[in-house]
C-alpha cells in the first residue's frame, strides 16, 4: 500500500476551491432547470382519443356512402386513413351463450367497457352490474370529456359511455318505471330508481354526470317529469350546466359543463328521398301474385337524395363536433376523451331510407375531417372510426343478372333504386323481416384510425379490444 504525506500533497487555494464549486453548482443548477423544463413541455403535450362511432356502419354502407358522396372511383375520408381493422362483435344471453347479432347497447356498452354483456345493457354487464366506462376513467384521471350525437344524448349508444341502467329504454324518470318502447311493453328498470338507491333513468345520470360537454338531442327526455320530482333538466341547471337549445348558441364559448339539447329526440337527418319515399315494394301482376314463375313484375321508379327542410334548424354534426373539440382544447394540458355517434345510419336504415342513411354517412366524414384538423396540429391524438353493428341493406344488381331468364326475377325484399350523383342507379335492397323496422345483422364491422393507431390496434379485433386500446392509450 502507498501512502502519501499530507504535507506532499498540492492543494488548490481556497479561491480556487470557491470558484470550482460555483462551476459546479452552476452546472447542476442549469441541468435541473433543463430537466424542469423537459418535464414541463412533456406535460404540456395533451393526449386525447376521439372515437366516431357510424351506428350500423357496415362495410355495405361504408360502399353506399362512398358510391354516392365520391363515386365509385372516388374515396372518402375513411378510406385515406392509414390503419384499418375488421372488429368482431359480441353479444351474449343471460347465461353467457353468444348470440350472433347484436343490438346498439350491448355493443356501445363492449366499446365504452370492454364487457361483453346482453342486448338492452347500457354501462352494465350481463348480471346487471355497473362497469366503469373510458370516459369515466378518463374523467377520474383528469382528461376532460365528451359527448356527441344526432340520436337522443338517451340513446343507448352515446348513453353507454356516462350511464347505467339495466334496459336501455329507461331514459327519464318516466320511462324508468316501465311502459312501451319499439312496440314491446317492459318492467322499467326498478333497480336503477333514485327511491330505490339506484343512479336513476339515462337523462337524470347524465344531467349532473361528470361529463364536460354533451351535444345532441334529447330535450323531451331532460324535460319529462315523473309526478313532482324535478326534472333532469332542472338538475341539470342546478348542478351549474349551461344548457344550450339552439343551434346558433354554438358560435360562443361557455365555462364549465355544457349541455346542448337541438331536438325532442332523435335529430332531423340531413337529407332525404325525393317526395319523401324511402325502399318500396315490387309491384307485381295479377298473374305473378297467383304463381311467382308466372307474369311481370315492375322495379320502383328510381329516387333522388334531397335536402330534408327539417333539417335546416339544426346544428350539423361538424358543428357539433367543432365546438366540442374547442370546449376540451381550451385550457387543458392533459388531454380529452371525446365520442362522437352518427345515429341515423342505423335509424334510417330501420326504417328503409337509404337516402336518410347516405346524409349521416356525409355528415359523419364531415365530423371526420374536423378531427383530423385537430390530430394534425396535435399530433398525439387517436382517432377512431367504427361501428357498434352491422345493419340491414345490400347493393344488389340494377337489373338483375338473370333478366335472360323466362321467368320473373325479383327480390322478396324492399327495394330502393338511387340516382347517383354520377348518372348510375344504385339499388339498395333491405329485407331481414317483413314488418315496418329491418333488423341488424350479424357481421364484423370495420375500424380506421389515424397513424396513432399502430401503437395500440391491430389488424383483426373485437370489441372489448378496442376499450383495452383506448385505455391503454391514455395510460388509464
Amino acid at each position: 500500500m502507498r501512502f502519501f504525506r499530507l504535507s506532499s500533497l498540492r492543494l488548490p487555494s481556497v479561491r480556487h476551491t470557491t470558484l470550482r464549486l460555483s462551476a459546479l453548482r452552476l452546472s447542476s443548477l442549469l441541468i435541473a432547470l433543463a430537466g424542469i423544463a423537459f418535464g414541463q413541455l412533456a406535460v404540456a403535450a395533451p393526449k386525447s382519443v376521439i372515437l366516431i362511432i357510424g351506428d350500423g356502419f357496415d362495410d355495405v354502407h361504408v360502399t353506399m356512402g362512398r358510391n354516392y358522396l365520391s363515386g365509385q372511383g372516388g374515396t372518402l375520408t375513411l378510406d385515406t386513413m392509414p390503419f384499418r381493422a375488421a372488429v368482431q362483435v359480441e353479444t351474449v344471453d343471460e347465461n353467457g351463450n353468444p348470440i350472433y347479432v347484436a343490438d346498439s347497447a350491448n355493443t356501445a356498452t363492449t366499446l365504452a367497457t370492454g364487457s361483453v354483456t346482453r342486448i338492452g345493457r347500457v354501462g352494465k354487464d350481463r348480471d346487471d352490474e355497473s362497469v366503469t366506462t373510458v370516459l369515466e376513467a378518463a374523467a377520474s384521471a383528469g382528461y376532460k370529456t365528451g359527448i356527441v350525437s344526432t340520436a337522443s344524448v338517451t340513446d343507448a349508444t352515446p348513453a353507454s359511455f356516462a350511464a347505467h341502467v339495466g334496459v336501455r329504454a329507461c331514459e327519464n324518470p318516466v320511462t324508468i318505471r316501465g311502459g312501451e318502447k319499439y312496440g314491446v311493453t317492459f318492467p322499467g328498470c326498478p333497480a336503477d330508481l333514485v327511491e330505490n338507491g339506484g343512479a336513476g333513468s339515462i337523462a337524470e345520470q347524465l344531467a349532473t354526470a361528470n361529463v364536460d360537454v354533451i351535444l345532441g338531442g334529447g330535450m323531451e327526455h331532460f324535460a319529462a317529469q315523473f309526478e313532482s320530482n324535478p326534472t333532469a333538466l332542472d338538475k341539470a341547471t342546478a348542478s351549474g350546466a349551461t344548457v344550450l337549445t339552439s343551434a346558433t348558441q354554438l358560435n360562443a364559448s361557455y365555462n364549465g359543463r355544457v349541455i346542448g339539447l337541438f331536438s325532442d329526440d332523435t335529430m332531423p337527418v340531413q337529407w332525404q328521398g325525393s317526395d319523401g319515399r324511402s325502399a318500396e315494394d315490387i309491384e307485381r301482376s295479377w298473374l305473378n301474385l297467383a304463381h311467382e314463375m308466372i307474369g311481370s313484375i315492375t322495379p320502383p321508379e328510381t329516387i333522388s337524395c334531397v335536402d330534408n327542410p327539417s333539417f335546416e334548424a339544426m346544428p350539423s354534426l361538424e358543428a357539433m363536433t367543432r365546438f366540442a373539440i374547442d370546449h376540451l382544447e381550451r385550457e387543458n394540458e392533459k388531454g380529452f376523451f371525446l365520442t362522437i355517434e352518427s345515429a341515423s345510419i342505423d335509424k334510417k336504415s330501420h326504417v328503409r331510407d337509404p337516402c336518410g342513411s347516405i346524409g349521416e354517412i356525409a355528415q359523419l366524414e364531415q365530423a371526420l375531417n374536423a378531427a383530423l384538423e385537430y390530430a394534425a396540429a396535435n399530433p398525439e391524438t387517436l382517432i377512431l372510426v367504427t361501428a357498434d353493428h352491422a345493419q340491414a341493406a345490400q347493393i344488389v344488381p340494377d337489373p338483375t343478372l338473370y333478366t335472360g331468364l323466362p321467368i320473373p326475377v325479383f327480390s322478396p325484399g324492399k327495394v330502393a333504386r338511387i340516382e347517383t350523383p354520377e348518372g348510375s342507379i344504385m339499388r339498395i335492397n333491405y329485407a331481414t323481416n317483413n314488418i315496418q323496422s329491418e333488423e341488424h345483422t350479424g357481421a364484423n364491422v370495420p375500424l380506421f384510425a389515424n397513424t396513432e393507431g399502430n401503437k395500440v390496434l391491430t389488424p383483426f379485433m373485437r370489441q372489448r379490444e378496442i376499450y383495452q386500446a383506448m385505455m391503454q392509450y391514455l395510460e388509464l
